[in-house]
């Protein structure tokens, strides 16, 4: 048995200063064998701060510009034989500027749509979706598949507002897979 740490959209500096101080111990406590960071980490520290818990796999969010560019956009990672596809959910940057667009204009899409967004990426053939990029934290089974975004670390979503921040932990027992949502208080409230 293994249990992941799962962490997105830290924005450190450009949204929070510094990474939310209950990450690190809710890390630690849940004793992660590695953590996955779905993107939008915007300075490559935060990578060396979880490095001090565990070996840290990550991809490039659409946030991610100075210093990131041996971070692949999408990877597909095995841990206890579970193919875990991570990616950030903006499948690149011409179609991050047309959501962005899209969402000003038309108002926001439905969860759904990120899924399939952050789906486009990967091979059909992983057992888990872990995604980020629209901060609203997903944790549910479609088609055989988990589908898994811890929310944002640092600052809640546009969709659902009174969301705390969030990360989340991978529970991997063979081929069982239980996703878990863990909400840490807003240390801006």
């Amino acid at each position: 048995m293994i249990t992941l740490g799962v962490i997105a959209d830290t924005h450190v500096p450009d949204r929070t200063r510094a990474l939310n101080p209950q990450i690190i111990p809710v890390f630690k406590q849940a004793g992660v064998g590695a953590i996955l960071h779905a993107g939008d980490a915007c300075l490559p520290r935060v990578f060396a701060q979880l490095e001090a818990v565990a070996p840290v796999h990550a991809v490039r969010g659409n946030r991610d510009w100075f210093g990131f560019r041996d971070t692949p956009l999408a990877q597909v990672l095995t841990f206890e034989g579970v193919r875990i596809g991570l990616t950030h959910g903006h499948a690149g940057m011409r179609t991050y500027v047309y959501d962005k667009l899209s969402f000003l204009l038309m108002g926001p899409h439905t969860l759904r749509y990120f899924m399939h967004r952050a789906l486009q990426v990967l091979p059909e053939d992983i057992d888990v979706l872990v995604f980020g990029h629209n901060h609203v934290p997903m944790n549910f089974h479609l088609d055989g598949k988990l589908i898994f975004n811890p929310g944002s670390a640092c600052c809640p979503g546009e969709l659902i507002h009174d969301q705390p921040p969030s990360v989340g932990l991978l529970h991997i027992d063979g081929a069982r897979v239980e996703g878990e949502i863990v909400e840490l208080c807003d240390k801006k409230r």
